[in-house]
């Protein structure tokens, strides 16, 4: 018998399938790293003496790492304007990378291997927050 493809049958409030953006994937992904580093990171918090760095750099990624799932799917649900949303997304990634990196590192080994790297991973923080902020208020393009 030979096998028949049945049409899709249009469900009343699911959208159909879309084809979602690499950076879009890479955010998420990277929140969901992000998430499991968090996680990691405050579980090694509370067996090191002395790990107030740690436990920073483990909330950190904790807040940020749904942040950035957000920010891959904000996009696909129509909130904000696409280009900001993911430049905000990547300033978010990278400032958590440099930023809770470092800080780990520190906590672990005693030693900053970028002296500049735990500052300028905050300020891109911030800066990623403030493109979000931007891309919630500029208008989608129709």
């Amino acid at each position: 018998m030979p096998s028949e493809t049945l049409p899709e049958v249009p469900v009343p409030g699911l959208k159909p399938r879309v084809r979602i953006a690499f950076i879009d994937r890479l955010l998420f992904f990277l929140g969901a790293i992000a998430g499991l580093c968090g996680v990691a990171g405050a579980a090694a918090a509370a067996h090191v003496t002395g790990s107030g760095s740690l436990d920073i750099a483990a909330n950190f990624l904790l807040f940020h790492g749904p942040l950035l799932v957000a920010v891959a799917l904000a996009d696909h649900v129509g909130f904000g304007r696409a280009g900001p949303l993911r430049l905000g997304g990547i300033l978010i990634a990278i400032g958590l990378i440099g930023f809770s990196g470092d800080l780990t590192v520190r906590a672990l080994q005693g030693v900053s291997p970028l002296p500049m790297a735990a500052p300028t991973g905050g300020t891109l923080l911030m800066l990623g927050w403030l493109f979000l902020a931007i891309a919630a208020l500029v208008p989608r393009r129709a």
